[in-house]
């Protein structure tokens, strides 16, 4: 066949339509337009959050949707296309520089996005999100409202569950530094209250603990662990002070268990977040025995009931062979 002009843009358009179909028209006339089993209409300052969100190019750097190859972090629901109907145009975006926030709402509580969209630093220090805060507080209200939303009718659930908590919580904050610490002790299982502290707080330890403070928790609780990090004015109830815990230890209290169990679950109704996917166990001991040995003052490495040592920890005797210890109590020998 020799080649003319209609011929070139006869198999063009072939090739055009055949793309269309199978990119626009197949997907059009197979995908259901049924909403899923968490959609819901968005509300009035939703939906003005919404075109703020799309204004300010938060979907170049967050993506809204999650795929199979994402279970391995933690996600708890794969996207599907009922979660976006009505939505014109839509957001899912493709760039995951940012975490992906189609589960995000009421994962934290409203003054947290405050804080976060004001100064992204102040509660993640090594964010790369520019800051907010000449929108003014009314605009970063209305992203908020529709951050809360992603996540449809579990989203309205979990937010539910952090303002029923946050008023706990601010009740407990009000009733003075003793009554607030007893209340945050009162919500650690019982379990966890005793758990047995197998990493010593060493030299190794004590660095990587630091590093990992300054990485996620500095912008709350502060360089010294008084609370008064640089979100603090916008969060209520305030970050805890840990230097006010060491004159209210009891002998023998753990802490290293109870900072794990807080690390890990975070505090609902505070701006505490969980770090459950972002830290294995090892860090989660770190940064605990970090707190603990610098702010408060105390360890409870080897303070009784001992469990069994941990595998692996830097030798405190490197030319010595080991030994185990010389009673139940944890007195080394």
């Amino acid at each position: 066949m020799k080649m003319s002009p209609a011929i070139l843009i006869f198999g063009t358009m072939c090739v055009f339509w055949a793309t269309f179909l199978a990119v626009v028209g197949l997907p059009t006339a197979t995908i259901s337009q049924r909403p899923s089993d968490i959609w819901r209409g968005p509300t009035s300052d939703e939906a003005q959050g919404r075109l703020l969100f799309i204004a300010n190019g938060c979907t170049y750097c967050h993506s809204q949707y999650i795929r199979p190859q994402d279970w391995p972090e933690g996600e708890a629901r794969l996207a599907q296309a009922g979660d976006y109907r009505s939505q014109e145009p839509h957001l899912l975006g493709s760039e995951r520089t940012g975490p992906d926030l189609s589960e995000e709402g009421g994962l934290h509580p409203d003054d947290w996005h405050l804080a976060h969209f004001i100064d992204p630093r102040s509660t993640r220090p090594l964010s790369l999100m520019p800051r907010f805060e000449y929108l003014g507080r009314r605009d970063i209200g209305l992203l908020t409202s529709y951050v809360q939303s992603l996540g449809g009718k579990g989203a309205d659930y979990r937010v539910a569950r952090q303002r029923y908590w946050k008023e706990r919580a601010v009740a407990a904050y009000r009733s003075g530094t003793d009554g607030n610490i007893r209340w945050l002790h009162s919500l650690v299982p019982e379990v966890w209250l005793y758990m047995p502290n197998p990493y010593p707080p060493d030299a190794a330890t004590m660095a990587r603990g630091e590093r990992i403070y300054q990485v996620f928790c500095v912008g709350c609780h502060g360089p010294v662990g008084d609370g008064h990090g640089i979100a603090a004015p916008y969060l209520m109830p305030p970050p805890l002070d840990f230097t006010a815990l060491k004159p209210r230890l009891p002998a023998g209290k753990y802490l290293g268990g109870l900072f794990y169990y807080q690390v890990m679950n975070g505090i609902t109704g505070t701006d505490m977040p969980f770090f459950k996917r972002e830290l294995e166990s090892e860090k989660i001991w770190d940064v605990s025995n970090f707190v603990a040995k610098s702010f408060v003052g105390y360890t409870d490495y080897r303070v009784p009931p001992i469990g069994l040592d941990a595998s692996y920890v830097t030798p405190r005797h490197p030319r010595l062979p080991y030994r185990p210890p010389a009673d139940e109590k944890g007195v080394e020998p």
